[in-house]
């Protein structure tokens, strides 16, 4: 069900992002810049891991186009009065997460801090979650057929909007029979196993909501818990 990176096409974008850390000359630069908490020129980050100005420009780029520093130019310390300002370089403002499998806990506490915020007097804890877990996939649903214009979704083709919808979302999808879609992987695990009943319940609201915003018919989601997979599967009706 995080970070400015986490869209259909962030998780990758996240992996690639992490790997450039992999030279240790750029991740003691980028931890450097970090600590610094202010723009740092070249020199500066040059000095800091005991490299040349050239191959610290290098590094810094690498840096810059993974989407883990931002740099500009302007004015370092005092104001220069003459030449070209230098080039600074800071953190970026985004939140980078990675986790294989996927996990999704701060989609999860974003839905229970809406369930909280959002309960209504005559409703329980669980109904509130419930609830917000079921209007936030009538959007999500809702959003992506006014975007797409689908047409009509029976079944067949239904079951394939999930399956991309689901595998953005990292619940690894897989058809064990041609009419099912079943799920390898739980976003929210292990907190599926400390409230399983709230989290399989909110995950199943969720699936039911963005059925009924994205209007397929002749698909159910169904609980379906099974150790080791997602407590939710989907299936073509019958008939």
């Amino acid at each position: 069900m995080t970070s400015d990176r986490d869209r259909p096409d962030g998780r990758d974008a996240a992996i690639e992002s992490v790997s450039v850390l992999s030279d240790e000359s750029r991740r003691r630069m980028f931890a450097f810049i970090r600590r610094a908490r202010r723009p740092v020129t070249r020199d500066e980050a040059a000095e800091s891991v005991g490299i040349s100005r050239k191959l610290a420009a290098f590094h810094l780029d690498k840096l810059v186009a993974a989407g883990l520093l931002r740099a500009r130019y302007g004015a370092a310390g005092a104001v220069r009065k003459v030449g070209r300002q230098p080039k600074l370089y800071e953190p970026a403002e985004t939140q980078i997460q990675v986790s294989i499998p996927e996990r999704r806990h701060e989609l999860l506490a974003d839905l229970l801090l809406r369930a909280v915020l959002g309960q209504a007097g005559d409703e329980t804890a669980s109904e509130s979650a419930l609830r917000a877990a079921g209007e936030w996939g009538r959007e999500l649903g809702k959003r992506q057929r006014e975007q797409t214009r689908p047409g009509r979704l029976g079944a067949e083709r239904g079951l394939t909007v999930c399956e991309r919808m689901l595998a953005e979302h990292g619940f690894e999808p897989f058809r064990d029979i041609p009419s099912r879609l079943r799920l390898n992987n739980c976003p929210f695990h292990p907190l599926t196993a400390r409230a399983p009943d709230l989290v399989c319940g909110m995950n199943h609201a969720f699936l039911a909501g963005y059925l009924g915003g994205m209007e397929i018919t002749g698909v159910r989601a169904v609980l379906a818990p099974e150790p080791g997979r997602c407590c939710v599967q989907l299936e073509q009706r019958a008939g």
